[in-house]
């Protein structure tokens, strides 16, 4: 199937709503071709360049960043509650308000984080590389509202199982939750490969706002647990906190959508945010070349994945396994608190300030400088391996002090942000305007196919400490 582009010369934009009403009453025409699935744009300049419209409040900015915030937040809460996980698959008989204790752990309880990493990567790719070639045949709206009213419905069900016994059938639970998990990175992976391809047409500071909104989600689990340990809850109630908490921040991001997609702004830069010829000539029918595309941006997707296989391998698979260089000195911070704060929390504060200075320095634009900067991370890997990450069989500890660990995860979350943000505010300019959905939804398939990568690489560099 062939995918076109109609374009037709536009004289002057207005800026109010009823004539991008009228611009989209004449694209839905082109809805009743049979075997083509249209995407409308204008690519053509007038004599006269029309005036941008005003981001009134900065309503669209905020909204971007909020949505980036909770294509994210919602699986950071449900792996941080483990302990919640952990209690549901205890063992029963003897004393069941045990919540962990010290025996051994159950089959489901040591194969669940397993179950979950599978349940999560393979779906969430899968989707993620297949959008950019369908994405066109169902309506933009319908991919966004859809895509969060099922992460709605399925936290809601999840939040509901907090409060229910299910001690009596684990084994059912245990499946239900996989099946959920599954359908949670479905849905999670349509709106993150959705929320791509609109902020890839707008500017990069748009862009900086949603990825920025991503490592921002990070930082407020990690907030969250460290809370959670401050005022001693319990696993459940714990848990129930963060599902309430996801539940709200993707019930207002879904609303905070249907509100800024009215806006004139919003539409400005998602239908007509592209450049104009002259007024007298025909509409021009373009075709989306996947493989053009591709070429176009490979570099930059490339750089992006191997800048996620390296953070995935090593967090939090290796990073939570670091234990304090004093670690029988009987203290709060080093029992409890070292590393929520140092592994979860500044690692995710340090890849939040990376994408905001990204944003700001918008350095460097040439793709082969942006590999280089991505492909020399692997040095993280011999650096966090050589850390006091406990229990370990074959190779030695070399970094003792907490200092350079700190320092190491410093550098590391930086580092991933600032490439990340780099990565994905260049790839659009590469393309043309017509172009730029698709190219921004391809390298968010980039993106998690690092994060799957790295997952499963992680799961080697364990066994080999």
């Amino acid at each position: 199937m062939d995918t076109a582009t109609n374009t037709r010369p536009l004289l002057q934009q207005s800026e109010t709503d009823s004539d991008f009403e009228d611009d989209l009453q004449v694209d839905r025409s082109l809805e009743n071709l049979d075997s083509e699935v249209v995407v409308v744009t204008k690519d053509t300049k007038p004599l006269f360049k029309s005036r941008e419209p005003n981001d009134r409040f900065n309503a669209v900015y905020i909204t971007f960043y909020l949505l980036g915030t909770t294509v994210l937040l919602p699986w950071f809460f449900f792996i941080t509650a483990e302990e919640y996980w952990m209690y549901k698959f205890r063992k029963l008989p003897g004393n069941l308000t045990s919540i962990i204790g010290t025996e051994e752990k159950t089959d489901l309880q040591a194969s669940f984080n397993s179950y979950i990493s599978i349940a999560s990567t393979v779906p969430s790719t899968i989707f993620l590389i297949i959008y950019p070639m369908c994405s066109h045949k169902i309506p933009l709206n319908v991919r966004m509202v859809g895509s969060f009213a099922s992460l709605l419905v399925f936290f809601i069900v999840t939040t509901v199982f907090v409060e229910i016994n299910t001690d009596q059938w684990q084994d059912t639970f245990f499946l239900l939750t996989i099946v959920i998990v599954v359908l949670l990175n479905i849905a999670s992976a349509i709106l993150q490969s959705a929320l791509f391809g609109i902020v890839g047409r707008f500017p990069a500071r748009y862009i900086t706002a949603t990825v920025s909104g991503q490592a921002l989600g990070g930082v407020l689990a990690a907030l969250a647990e460290i809370v959670s340990l401050w005022v001693g809850a319990s696993p459940v109630r714990s848990a129930l906190v963060y599902f309430v908490m996801a539940d709200t921040f993707i019930l207002i991001a879904m609303f905070g959508y249907l509100l800024v997609s009215k806006t004139v702004f919003f539409k400005y830069y998602l239908m007509d945010s592209v450049d104009y010829g002259p007024v007298n000539e025909p509409p021009i029918v373009r075709q989306l070349n996947y493989g053009a595309i591709l070429k176009k941006i490979w570099v930059q997707g490339m750089s992006v994945w191997f800048c996620f296989v390296v953070t995935l391998s090593l967090y939090p698979a290796i990073t939570a396994l670091v234990t304090p260089e004093f670690e029988d000195c009987n203290s709060d911070w080093n029992q409890i608190y070292f590393v929520p704060v140092v592994a979860y929390l500044l690692l995710s504060v340090m890849d939040y300030l990376g994408r905001i200075f990204s944003g700001l320095l918008e350095w460097p634009k040439q793709g082969w400088l942006v590999s280089l900067l991505s492909f020399l991370r692997i040095i993280f890997f011999p650096l966090l391996l050589l850390c006091n990450a406990q229990p370990r069989h074959h190779l030695p500890v070399l970094i003792h002090a907490d200092y350079w660990f700190i320092l190491i995860v410093v550098v590391f979350g930086f580092t991933n942000g600032y490439m990340v943000n780099t990565t994905m505010i260049s790839a659009p300019k590469l393309v043309e305007a017509y172009e730029q959905e698709t190219a921004s939804s391809m390298m968010a398939a980039f993106l998690g196919v690092g994060l799957a990568c790295g997952s499963f690489l992680s799961l080697f560099l364990v066994k080999l400490l």
